[in-house]
């Protein structure tokens, strides 16, 4: 059994500014499943918590909106909730809309042998990346300190395509139909190591394999909501990978020969895929980021 619990953290700010609740769910739900999925495990519940200051019909309505639609994005019933009217602890940028979101996901692997931690990566494999929706569910608090304090939320930034609020409301993609099939399909595919980019982004790698160096070496541009906060924010590069996804929500690790099928199955669920980098060497963990020539030591 494998057991994930997360939140949505500050983006709910962001919801409340812009007085739209329909999405935040979907993000509840993504930052579990995604999460559980890294380990091999199959999501087979979700439990949801709301904590909110007022009794408020409406933004329940609105909230429990956005975990359906997550729920069923990644086949995962939601089997129950909990909901408490907390006036003393919960704040916010509009008390009337003020609440706070998190939840529980459970999940199984058939049997031991087919957990995915991390412990069969080896030199040579690949690291494949997935692309992100955008910041997804995390860095929102440098995010809106950087982007907040120049632009309202209906302004389209320059190096951006749509408002701002738009951008920073966009719901966190969600991993687990392609995860799960190419799981399933282990006798064809071999999968050494699975990672959610999300808090700590690109550093989680090292948690999975303390033994061998992981380069990142093709990595996307720079570009749209990532590109206006280091430039407005004047953000070291480092710090950039560190904290944002830089528009790669999800890796797979594996071994060379399995990457055809995999590409395969990401096309199928319009998924944008691409070889980000290798393991190189032997190492303790490090996760190496080579830009414009330089590599940079996560």
């Amino acid at each position: 059994m494998a057991l994930h619990a997360d939140g949505v953290g500050s983006k709910i700010i962001v919801a409340q500014m812009m007085n739209r609740f329909d999405t935040i769910g979907i993000d509840c739900i993504a930052m579990n499943v995604n999460d559980v999925i890294c380990v091999g495990a199959q999501p087979l519940a979700f439990i949801d918590y709301i904590a909110l200051k007022s009794a408020n019909k409406i933004l329940l309505q609105q909230i429990v909106k956005g975990l359906v639609v997550g729920a069923e994005e990644s086949n995962v019933p939601i089997v129950g909730g909990e909901t408490a009217i907390l006036p003393d602890l919960i704040s916010g940028f509009d008390d009337g809309n003020a609440f706070d979101l998190a939840g529980m996901v459970l999940g199984s692997v058939a049997r031991k042998s087919e957990l995915v931690l991390g412990q069969r990566i080896t030199v040579g494999d690949v690291i494949l990346g997935v692309e992100s929706s955008g910041l997804h569910s995390n860095g929102y608090t440098l995010a809106r300190k950087v982007l907040l304090s120049k632009y309202s939320l209906d302004e389209i930034p320059g190096y951006m395509h749509h408002m701002l609020g738009e951008e920073l409301l966009t719901p966190t993609r969600i991993y687990v139909k392609p995860i799960i099939e190419i799981l399933n399909r282990r006798k064809s595919i071999r999968i050494h190591g699975l990672a959610h980019i999300t808090g700590g982004s690109f550093t989680k790698l090292a948690r999975l394999n303390k033994r061998v160096r992981f380069m990142l070496n093709n990595l996307p541009s720079v570009e749209g909501i990532f590109k206006q906060i280091q430039v407005e924010g004047r953000v070291d590069i480092n710090e950039m990978y560190r904290t944002f996804n830089m528009g790669i929500g999800f890796c797979v690790i594996l071994p060379r020969n399995s990457v055809d099928k995999v590409f395969s199955i990401f096309e199928k669920y319009r998924m944008r895929c691409l070889q980000i980098g290798t393991v190189d060497k032997k190492g303790s963990g490090n996760v190496i980021v080579r830009l414009n020539g330089k590599n940079n030591v996560l």
